[in-house]
């Protein structure tokens, strides 16, 4: 049933995404497949999140705030000046009415693999980092040895990525941080020091 799905959503974004973010979005679910053999999760699942973690992302600003709105789904101040931020939620809405997804470790993967959040869950954690560490990703300063912290340490690299992000944030002065992103650094620096 699974690998149907998953035959299904493949072709299903091949047709959808451009073929840069194609390519990035297989890599996304390969490398979500590896890190779920690594530690004991549900592979096909992982795939799933993986591939359609992006499928919103093409949408364009107002489509996304129009369907947030009309779905009931809240949003902040800076996801309205920033509705890029906004394809996750999208996407997991997509997942649930389009593929009929009801697993909401599938969902909130998808929901959150942008922003992160606090007390991600392991389906959480692996697509956040298969997106910032898949291999056609370009090249960005320190992804070599976040690429290898990966496979050893999973909260250790949700920490990484999140500093990365944020300081990547902070260089660029148009680009505001979602506060989630900040509370999940906060929540990952405090784990790392436990």
């Amino acid at each position: 049933m699974k690998r149907k799905l998953i035959q299904q959503i493949d072709y299903d974004m091949k047709n959808r995404l451009p073929e840069k973010r194609y390519i990035h979005t297989q890599g996304v679910a390969f490398i979500a497949a590896a890190l779920a053999m690594r530690y004991g999760y549900n592979i096909k699942d992982a795939q799933i999140a993986g591939l359609l973690h992006d499928c919103a992302k093409y949408m364009g600003d107002e489509k996304l705030i129009t369907i947030c709105n009309l779905s009931g789904i809240n949003l902040s101040d800076v996801e309205l000046n920033n509705p890029y931020l906004l394809h996750g939620k999208v996407g997991a809405l997509i997942a649930a009415e389009e593929y009929t997804i009801k697993d909401d470790n599938i969902l909130n993967a998808i929901r959150y693999h942008t922003t992160g959040k606090p007390e991600m869950n392991l389906l959480e954690k692996i697509i956040f980092i298969a997106d910032y560490i898949e291999p056609s990703r370009k090249k960005i300063p320190g992804l070599d040895e976040i690429r290898q912290s990966a496979f050893i340490d999973m909260d250790q690299t949700v920490f990484m990525i999140l500093s990365n992000t944020i300081s990547y944030l902070k260089d660029e002065n148009e680009k505001e941080i979602d506060p989630v992103t900040v509370e999940a650094l906060n929540y990952y620096t405090i784990e790392r020091s436990k």
